[in-house]
């Protein structure tokens, strides 16, 4: 069953954030997930959001999600992210495809 993460990002360190981007998508590439929305401007339609980026990626599975987060190479660039923004992340359970 498909999973998102979803992380809603408060920049404390642009610096050491964009350190953390720049070397994303070389990690990511290999997690066979995709990157569905990352946005530093979202359009809020209902109450407050204090944060200044959300992204969206899908994976084919928990497992595989799991695997891209604990991966070593993740693990190594996320000290940039965690040093540069206060994160709130989630991995949400798809639905089941209709019969």
């Amino acid at each position: 069953m498909t999973v998102y993460v979803i992380a809603q990002l408060k920049f404390t360190d642009a610096e050491r954030y964009r350190k953390y981007q720049a070397r994303f998508f070389d990690v990511f590439k290999e997690s066979g997930g995709r990157l569905l929305a990352a946005d530093e401007k979202p359009v809020v339609l209902d109450g407050d959001w204090e944060r200044d980026k959300i992204v969206v990626m899908s994976f084919a599975d928990e497992a595989r999600a799991r695997g891209f987060l604990d991966s070593p190479g993740y693990r190594e660039i996320s000290k940039d992210r965690i040093a540069g923004a206060d994160t709130l992340g989630l991995l949400v359970h798809g639905l089941p495809s209709p019969a």
